[in-house]
């Protein structure tokens, strides 16, 4: 934490791992199963390149496990470690925040949303 600028804080440690915008859409995207490289791009709707970049770093992070399924040719997916876990209130709360100030009342696809964001439910189209 010493070369976080600012005041550095357990939360500057956190951001510095998961803050990017990317990050916790990926893990939000393992949790919903989606665990190869083509499914957290097709969920997220990032550009490939940052999807890339963003499992590296979470890899590194200690937050996703880079696992083999396949061996010739080598396929890979991607599953959450025990810290990875550890974020899922995180985005349970996110998602109530979310829908309680960030998402309108009267958007149409509000429910959409949650249901989206919710493991045990089919990803909507």
């Amino acid at each position: 934490m010493a070369e976080l600028p600012g005041r550095p804080c357990p939360i500057a440690a956190s951001l510095e791992l998961v803050g990017e915008r990317w990050s916790l859409l990926v893990i939000r995207e393992i949790r919903l199963g989606n665990t190869r490289f083509t499914d957290i791009v097709r969920g997220t709707g990032a550009p490939r390149d940052r999807i890339a970049a963003r499992l590296k770093a979470l890899e590194s992070g200690g937050v996703v496990e880079r696992v083999e399924y396949q061996q010739n040719p080598s396929r890979h997916e991607y599953t959450l470690t025990e810290s990875g876990r550890a974020l899922e209130p995180v985005l349970d709360h996110l998602l109530a925040w979310g829908l309680e100030h960030a998402v309108r009342d009267d958007d149409p696809d509000r429910m959409r949303y949650a249901a989206r964001c919710q493991v045990g439910q089919r990803p909507m189209p």
